[in-house]
């Protein structure tokens, strides 16, 4: 599917553990509730807290959705409807292919990023994380037919790594001082890449774990 429809924002991206809804302003109360749980799990990651800063971080995330640079999700757990975090596509990338070629002027993205991606306390070791990769990938490879999704995470952080590369993402490198880190320093980060040609056996591994995770704790909270 190459349509303007499979970019618009309103797009909500259904499993069976979690959804993602698109992101708005009424996500605030309950991204500020989901942060405040636990904020010592973010020593790696620009998570605000506070509904003066929530409010902050979702009208960036509406203004680059806005700009066509990214698409935000807030994650809702199913069985009690709860806000457990956020994530979103983002760095939305469209090759210059020349005319005549297939993929010339299509409307969806070429290569894409995840990322923006944390939950909850209660949420960790949930099939939420991995679900809601699952549903991201699907929706990027198999609606938007991207060529590759890159994840990046701070290189000091071991646990956003170890989940990464146990998802499936091919570890290509450090990029020195890529973004500001958490500790407001120049941060290097970890690449990770996922290609069309690899999604059909990551496909069915995110399927097992995701599964595994659910019949394990079917009402992880």
């Amino acid at each position: 599917m190459h349509s303007e429809a499979a970019m618009k924002p309103n797009i909500s991206l259904q499993g069976v553990h979690v959804r993602l809804d698109p992101l708005d302003s009424r996500h605030v109360p309950g991204l500020a509730a989901a942060s405040a749980a636990d904020p010592s799990l973010y020593g790696w990651s620009l998570v605000p807290q506070g509904r003066q800063q929530m409010a902050a971080y979702v009208n960036t995330a509406l203004n680059w959705r806005d700009a066509g640079t990214a698409m935000p999700f807030a994650i809702i757990r199913l069985h009690d409807g709860m806000v457990i975090g956020s994530t979103r596509f983002w760095n939305l990338e469209r090759w210059a292919w020349p005319v005549g070629h297939p993929l010339h002027g299509r409307a969806t993205p070429d290569a894409c990023e995840i990322g923006y991606t944390w939950f909850t306390a209660s949420a960790i070791r949930t099939a939420a994380n991995t679900e809601s990769k699952l549903l991201m990938l699907t929706h990027a490879f198999e609606v938007w037919q991207v060529l590759r999704v890159c994840l990046h995470a701070d290189a000091r952080n071991e646990r956003s790594r170890a989940a990464i590369e146990r998802i499936g993402g091919k570890f290509e490198g450090i990029l020195r001082a890529h973004r500001m880190a958490a500790d407001i320093t120049p941060r290097d980060s970890a690449r990770y890449s996922m290609l069309v040609s690899e999604w059909p056996g990551l496909k069915q591994r995110l399927t097992d774990m995701r599964d595994v995770l659910i019949n394990l704790r079917p009402n992880a909270e």
